[in-house]
């Protein structure tokens, strides 16, 4: 089976687009028999098209299960945010205007009444199935000696008994752990100018939203590379 782990797309379904298109291209190529394309979260907020990503997944999914999404700690943040608007949260601090645009709702938070304003705008311009989607998400997934999650997981704890939390939200004591996990931890979250590639974990998250530069995993047996698409 041959694995593909897309890191953070934030919103820029031009490279997610272009990342499908490699993929399936190599995929036809190389007459691949089975294989997985896991989607590592955050495809909401900073870019321009958050929309657009959650439609073309939905699409993915609903044509091959084998496209596999998990969530990030800004779709929860997007999904808690419909719920209850919070001036504060995440989505309203950290890219939440960009995703309400793509809505075609020009949100304001500088005020309560204004926040509750876009809030009620919002509620109504995002679809049941995005919901849906959002709330369907996994929060990790196995293959081999690889564990795929968001952000990392906390060391020490057993990987089936880890902390959803941790696992979109994990920062340092994570990323500063140099010991090894009992597999190889694959994610994104935190941005590096370049994918890191160490012995106990990967990071493929390369800023998306602001880099141009969108970079999966590619495990194929003992091979193992880095593509990624870029404008």
């Amino acid at each position: 089976m041959r694995l593909y782990a897309i890191g953070d797309v934030h919103g820029r379904l031009d490279l997610l687009e272009r990342m499908h298109e490699r993929i399936a291209g190599e995929i036809a190529r190389d007459r691949v028999a089975d294989w997985r394309i896991i989607h590592l979260g955050d495809y909401v907020d900073r870019g321009p098209h958050s929309r657009g990503v959650i439609d073309f997944l939905i699409a993915a999914r609903k044509r091959d299960e084998r496209n596999i999404t998990l969530a990030g700690n800004h779709d929860m943040g997007f999904l808690e945010f419909l719920d209850d608007p919070d001036g504060g949260g995440l989505f309203a601090r950290y890219g939440g205007k960009e995703t309400a645009k793509s809505y075609g709702v020009d949100a304001k938070f500088h005020s309560p009444d204004a926040l509750r304003l876009s809030w009620a705008e919002l509620r109504c311009e995002v679809p049941g199935k995005h919901r849906a989607f959002m709330l369907d998400l996994g929060f990790s997934v196995s293959f081999g000696d690889f564990f795929f999650c968001h952000a990392g997981i906390r060391p020490g704890v057993p990987l089936n008994r880890q902390d959803p939390d941790h696992l979109i939200w994990i920062r340092n004591e994570f990323l500063d752990f140099s010991g090894l996990h009992p597999k190889v931890i694959v994610h994104g979250h935190t941005i590096t100018d370049q994918p890191e590639v160490l012995a106990n974990r990967v990071n493929v998250d390369t800023g998306a939203y602001h880099s141009g530069v969108l970079t999966a995993l590619v495990i194929n047996g003992a091979e193992k590379r880095l593509i990624t698409a870029q404008v």
